[in-house]
């Protein structure tokens, strides 16, 4: 049994570690930009979703056993962004983004929104966890700090929880592991969806 994980995500590989599973890594080449546009004024966790079967469904021809639904493959594709004052939030990607950024939500309450799409041959699990953060009020010299640390600047939301930015987050309500990239919780209600057990893919089950 294994998971293909259609990501390049250390976090989401780490999470199914944690957990177990030792996944097949391979990171899906989309246009998310394009995803985007095309669903403009759509809702936000629709969004995510899309992108992350966009993720899951551009792996699936190349991953042996992935659409026959033989038995053993299961592939996931992620994506999460952050909901904040209304608008989605990605990736900041540069130091003076990563500021700007944290300037504006220090302090607020937003959402993180984390897609998943699980395929299992024909099937497909779509889900959006949804988990809401706080924020704490974070000074101009811990913002600068953080940014040029490097470890936010391809993070949703520009933060890291389980790292560095631990030290920002004030309150969590929901599932820790999604803030972090992947729900835990969301696999297991695909895994039970089509038949296996979330222990069927423990290495060492």
């Amino acid at each position: 049994m294994r998971i293909v994980l259609a990501s390049q995500s250390p976090s989401r590989a780490s999470i199914l570690r944690s957990a177990g599973v030792e996944p097949v890594l391979r990171p899906a080449d989309v246009d998310e930009e394009t995803i985007q546009a095309e669903l403009a004024g759509h809702p936000p966790a629709e969004i995510v979703a899309a992108l992350a079967t966009a993720k899951a469904e551009a792996v699936a021809p190349d991953v042996a056993g992935a659409t026959e639904g033989d038995g053993d493959t299961v592939i996931i594709g992620g994506d999460s962004m952050l909901l904040l004052d209304g608008e989605l939030q990605g990736k900041p990607h540069t130091v003076d983004n990563t500021i700007a950024r944290w300037r504006a939500q220090a302090g607020k309450q937003a959402e993180l929104l984390t897609g998943h799409c699980v395929i299992y041959g024909d099937q497909r699990h779509v889900e959006t966890a949804r988990t809401v953060l706080r924020f704490a009020p974070i000074s101009e010299v811990d913002i600068a700090k953080y940014a040029r640390s490097g470890e936010p600047l391809q993070c949703a939301g520009a933060f890291t929880l389980e790292a560095l930015g631990g030290w920002f987050i004030d309150r969590i309500e929901g599932d820790p592991s999604s803030v972090i990239g992947l729900s835990l919780p969301v696999v297991r209600r695909a895994l039970y969806s089509f038949g296996f057990n979330a222990s069927d893919f423990w290495e060492n089950s």
